[in-house]
């Protein structure tokens, strides 16, 4: 009896043990490590920004067609809102002319590749070449230089995140996802938006979303009456003396 009493103890050890390391991996590449070990390993991008004012970024990736992108920016002029555009670069180098709209309305712009690939399966110099490739193809138009930098499909590693941040490159993701891209409607798409935010976040959108041009006067209004303003990424971000939590949660340093 005393036997197979320990034999269960024995079991039961291992099982906890196999428990244990598959937690711990499961945090570590989420990006939840810190929360496990009290600090994390990884290097993250930035997702959003701890801020004490009520400001939020809207973002948009275009990688695909431009169907409903003039009715994004006359959105976005109505309302005299900014945002940050992030572009692949065949994407811009197909249609110059909304880039140079784009730019033109005042608003910012970042790369989100040359090929929209997943940029984690790639070496640092592939990596560097997608990063060189794109944001020369966008200043060619524009004129101006690049400095945000958005993975495509939020796929990422810390060779890539070092390799961005040594080329000059701040790297964005986004803690609010409007999936406007699986063709919500604009109502579906405002309430995520908007029951989604806080101080300093980061929403994602795309250019070509069926209903997102829709949406925008619904999350737009909605927000201003809740004591919201609008910034690009670029003005919303800590370019110094700040710590990154778990979440890609950007603080100032106390």
């Amino acid at each position: 009896m005393a036997y197979v009493i320990k034999i269960k103890g024995v079991i039961i050890c291992f099982c906890i043990a196999v428990l244990i390391t598959a937690l711990s991996l499961s945090a570590y590449y989420s990006g939840a490590y810190a929360v496990w070990f009290g600090s994390s390993s990884r290097r993250l991008p930035i997702y959003s920004v701890g801020r004490e004012d009520k400001v939020v970024a809207l973002s948009f990736d275009c990688a695909w067609g431009t169907e409903h992108t003039e009715a994004i920016l006359t959105a976005l002029e109505r309302e005299n809102v900014p945002a940050t555009w992030f572009m692949v670069q065949f994407w811009t180098e197909k249609y110059p002319e909304y880039v140079r709209k784009i730019d033109a309305a005042g608003h910012e712009i970042g790369t989100h590749s040359a090929t929209h690939s997943y940029m984690s399966r790639l070496s640092a110099d592939e990596i560097r070449s997608e990063l060189s490739a794109s944001a020369q193809a966008i200043t060619a138009v524009t004129g101006k230089d690049v400095e945000l930098f958005r993975p495509p499909y939020g796929d990422y590693n810390d060779t890539l995140i070092a390799t961005a941040e040594e080329e000059g490159f701040i790297s964005v993701q986004w803690d609010v996802d409007s999936l406007d891209w699986k063709n919500l409607s604009a109502q579906d798409i405002a309430m995520r938006v908007i029951n989604g935010v806080r101080p300093g976040s980061i929403i994602l959108m795309h250019n070509n979303g069926l209903h997102t041009a829709e949406s925008l006067p619904l999350i737009i209004s909605a927000l201003k009456n809740r004591g919201y303003e609008f910034s690009t990424i670029g003005g919303m971000i800590y370019r110094s003396d700040f710590t990154l939590d778990s979440q890609g949660r950007q603080q100032l340093a106390s």
